[in-house]
């Protein structure tokens, strides 16, 4: 069992730091670093120089930046994620029916995380790449995810609070928990102008061969290209297939008569 004494403080550290580079800090200062991360300029210094020594991050006077070595992690994953190798053909195939990018995502705490993606054309204002973050109760990625996720992980999601992000976005306590009721219902997600005006998104359960929902596939597109019917009549279907499909390729096997699987 896991104690206090299995914790190894400066992995955290350093994991901070490195967390603390994004696009409103690409090439920050010691001290900025330091108050991003709550952390001493001491402890920060060393941090870096460590970092620095390892590969992961260069200084430039008194800036610091990232290397492209930092990208090597998230290339582990992806080869050691049998998944994500399973389904990038099946997203390639749902982007060319569909003319719209094809997502898969997976729950990182309360966010959601792209982890494999076939871009077709860019529909958000963020630029949407392996690696973004987004937030899961205004996406549907993250209303499948949190549909079959334990109660406790969607009051911890709750709690942390339902932020609005357009007039279209769900706030409310019940009306989430209801829309979450829906989905596992359905068995899809179809959110439209909640994380941001004018994206739509229809996103279907992925699952291995134990049953459990470990990523969800979606299809994006805007309001200027489709509309909430059309998306239900012509690209519902053809997500839920995909991913059923993909929950094959991973050994999931329907069992008839079992009913839905779930918490809700």
């Amino acid at each position: 069992m896991e104690t206090d004494r299995d914790f190894i403080q400066s992995i955290e550290r350093g994991f901070a730091v490195l967390m603390a580079f994004d696009a409103e800090r690409a090439n920050p200062t010691l001290a900025e670093l330091a108050s991003a991360t709550g952390l001493s300029r001491p402890a920060v210094r060393r941090i870096l120089l460590t970092l620095q020594r390892l590969g992961y991050v260069r200084g430039d006077g008194p800036r610091w930046s990232l290397t492209p070595r930092v990208l090597s992690i998230g290339q582990h994953y992806s080869a050691s994620h049998g998944m994500i190798e399973t389904a990038q053909p099946r997203l390639l195939s749902l982007a060319e029916e569909t003319g719209e990018s094809a997502s898969l995502a997976a729950l990182d705490g309360t966010e959601v995380v792209y982890v494999a993606r076939v871009p077709v054309r860019r529909i958000m204002s963020i630029n949407v790449s392996i690696g973004t973050r987004v937030s899961a109760h205004a996406t549907s990625m993250g209303r499948v995810l949190l549909a079959w996720a334990p109660p406790a992980l969607v009051d911890e999601v709750v709690k942390a609070g339902l932020p609005r992000f357009t007039a279209r976005t769900i706030i409310d306590e019940g009306d989430f928990r209801k829309a979450l009721r829906t989905v596992q219902d359905q068995g899809w997600s179809l959110v439209a102008e909640e994380l941001e005006e004018g994206l739509l998104s229809v996103s279907a359960p992925v699952r291995d061969a134990s049953g459990a929902v470990v990523a969800a596939l979606a299809s994006s597109t805007s309001s200027g290209r489709s509309d909430v019917e059309k998306l239900r009549r012509e690209v519902v279907p053809l997500v839920v297939r995909t991913a059923a499909r993909i929950s094959a390729d991973l050994g999931h096997r329907v069992v008839p008569g079992a009913g839905r699987e779930g918490f809700f």
